[in-house]
């Protein structure tokens, strides 16, 4: 049967375990592979990246594939044919899609329409490659999740969504702390609880960080919300993580932020550069988790 990874969801609870494993072992040996031998994969953005692209560009080569680079200029994604029939036509071309966009619903119909796999990239929705590599980045440190709390601070946006949904497959408790009327998707949350996921939310994050082993957080305006700055810089100006927060935390939390950083933002400079921080170690496990996915996709 032909996978896909629109979101953690599309896991089963082992297999997400799994991955935390085997994303272990293939940093631990630095190994490469021939799984991806004779594919080719296209990487299709319609947002930008550093981090996204360029692990997934180079973890396919280590896998033996190659790859195809296209932007909005450089298809049509959606715009002047329908995006089934994109769908269908490069299913004829290409062996696999890892596409960062906007809406969901694109991956959905790319996956519904194509012959080939779809990764999930980045959306407004969902971001499950760096959710499932900071869940790598924890296991180095602390493997046993049972006894662990995280805490999301800032907005409840794709990172949030792809937490909770993690959140209903392993056993650590969540803190969510978000301005009102920033709050993740009340479906999404209500859904993970229902599931049995261990999860708080709160308006105030002193109290979302209260004891806690991570704190993680994420750019205020994502892209696509440019508009939005100003006015969220004020709405999330309490929610910024410093080293007075930290206060509130273990004495040994780690610091995540899935980068780029607005440093005198959402984070200090001072919290982003200093002991706690594991900031660039989440960084490169992109690299080593996005390579077990793609060989969960294709094994």
């Amino acid at each position: 049967m032909m996978r896909h990874f629109l979101s953690i969801l599309d896991l089963k609870p082992s297999e997400a375990e799994q991955l935390v494993y085997r994303a272990k072992e293939i940093k631990e040996k630095r190994w490469q592979g021939d799984i991806l031998k004779g594919k080719v994969l296209a990487l299709i953005f319609e947002k930008s990246s550093t981090r996204t692209r360029v692990s997934f560009e180079v973890g396919i080569k280590h896998l033996g594939g190659e790859t195809i680079f296209m932007t909005p200029r450089d298809c049509q994604l959606g715009r002047s044919e329908p995006l089934k029939d994109t769908a269908r036509v490069l299913s004829r071309y290409v062996n696999g899609l890892i596409v960062r966009t906007f809406e969901q619903e694109k991956l959905e119909v790319l996956a519904s329409y194509g012959s080939i796999p779809v990764i999930n990239a980045l959306t407004d929705m969902f971001h499950p490659c760096q959710v499932m590599s900071d869940l790598l980045t924890i296991f180095e440190r602390t493997p046993d999740y049972s006894k662990l709390k995280i805490a999301w601070i800032g907005d409840g946006n794709n990172m949030a969504h792809s937490w909770i949904n993690a959140a209903i497959y392993f056993p650590f408790q969540l803190n969510i702390a978000c301005p009102k009327g920033y709050e993740p998707d009340p479906e999404i949350l209500s859904g993970a609880l229902n599931m049995g996921a261990k999860i708080f939310c709160t308006n105030d994050p002193k109290e979302a960080v209260e004891g806690v082993d991570y704190i993680n957080t994420d750019v205020w305006a994502s892209m696509g919300q440019e508009q939005e700055a100003e006015i969220r810089q004020e709405k999330f100006s309490a929610f910024q993580v410093n080293s007075e927060l930290l206060k509130l935390a273990k004495k040994d939390v780690k610091i995540m932020h899935c980068l780029p950083a607005h440093r005198g933002e959402e984070i200090t400079e001072e919290v982003l550069e200093g002991p706690n921080s594991i900031v660039w170690d989440q960084a490169e496990n992109r690299l080593h988790m996005q390579k077990a996915i793609l060989e969960w996709v294709y094994s």
